[in-house]
């Protein structure tokens, strides 16, 4: 996919960090010094399996966190720190300069209000002085504008009337609203069948280009990545593992993790029995052994990956958390971009 990026920084995250105390223990690190940038019209994937941080990061970022949850590092929005900045400072940059499409659609719109009073109210969050009749036209033209069929009489209904590919619509009608620079969207294909998953994207790809948005999109499919994503942030146990753009990182994977999830792409040529997966599982947050968390579950494993946890560093075009990124095996099939994808 082409970019349309222009250079122009955002969305600046530098070791940003997110931990949870916790009664008689040690604190529990979920996201482990996170760092990216996001420029002007550009798509970053941010992709991982469950678990792996990539939805608390962005809610770090956007001030969202529990008060449970200790957060420090940077981030900063067109030069401005978020970290730390006043609460009502946030208010007044979420829904109209970041916005978010949060995952399951159905539970993250109210139930007893109708669609368009939940997208009338964000436009009057930020415009106070807009009417009533106005915001709930704009709100009409936003459902149109998302491909939502009848909106003039689709913007009366309540969530429970809408099927899970227009509540979704609904939830990115909301999230541009107010013509944000970041868009955020949060698995915003999960439990969606392959035809709605795929006008959903394209939804997103032409808000993209009418209105220049730099999007997000966090998600554990690398299908929707290679026919949507700029770039690519892999994450992995509450860090950036591997970080990309699409074609270097489908060429040539330099994380053996990142390897695993292209190997898990089920391929249309492909005839063997059973579908690929990475053995065993994520570490749990309190219980990460020494060395790089990846280590039990890496065909490459050897002692000193068990010893130190590898830095993100350089390799080539691409940066990757791997003490051999260097030295691994060129891979037997690259996976295509397109190849896999919805």
């Amino acid at each position: 996919m082409a970019s349309t990026a222009n250079g122009e920084t955002l969305l600046e995250i530098r070791d940003l960090r997110v931990s949870f105390t916790r009664r008689g223990g040690p604190a529990l690190d979920a996201v482990r010094g996170v760092d990216f940038i996001l420029h002007k019209g550009e798509v970053l994937a941010v992709v991982g399996e469950s678990g792996s941080g990539k939805s608390l990061t962005m809610l770090a970022a956007m001030g969202l966190t529990p008060a449970t949850a200790k957060v420090t590092g940077s981030v900063r929005f067109r030069g401005t720190e978020l970290i730390g900045a006043p609460r009502s400072y946030l208010r007044s940059i979420r829904g109209a300069q970041i916005a978010m499409i949060f995952q399951d659609s159905l539970s993250a719109l109210n139930p007893v209000l109708k669609v368009g009073d939940q997208i009338a109210e964000a436009l009057q969050l930020h415009h106070p002085d807009m009417s009533r009749r106005e915001a709930w036209k704009r709100a009409t033209e936003l459902l149109d504008l998302v491909s939502v069929p009848q909106p003039d009489r689709r913007v009366g209904q309540y969530p429970h009337e809408f099927s899970g590919g227009m509540r979704q619509r609904a939830m990115i009608a909301m999230a541009v609203a107010n013509n944000p620079s970041v868009l955020i969207a949060d698995e915003p294909t999960t439990a969606l069948d392959v035809t709605v998953q795929a006008q959903v994207m394209d939804v997103l790809k032409r808000l993209r280009e009418q209105l220049g948005l730099a999007l997000i999109l966090i998600t554990h499919d690398m299908g929707v990545v290679a026919g949507t994503a700029d770039r690519v942030a892999v994450m992995y146990s509450g860090r950036v593992v591997e970080d990309a753009t699409v074609a270097d990182l489908f060429r040539e994977p330099r994380h053996p993790y990142t390897r695993g999830l292209l190997a898990s792409v089920p391929k249309i040529d492909d005839d063997a029995d059973e579908l690929y997966s990475i053995p065993g599982s994520p570490p749990p947050l309190g219980n990460r052994a020494p060395g790089c968390s990846f280590s039990d579950r890496c065909p490459y494993v050897a002692p000193l990956c068990r010893r130190d946890e590898p830095a993100l560093r350089a390799v080539g075009p691409q940066r990757a958390a791997c003490h051999f990124a260097e030295t691994l095996p060129p891979v037997a099939r690259p996976v295509l971009i397109g190849e896999g994808a919805a």
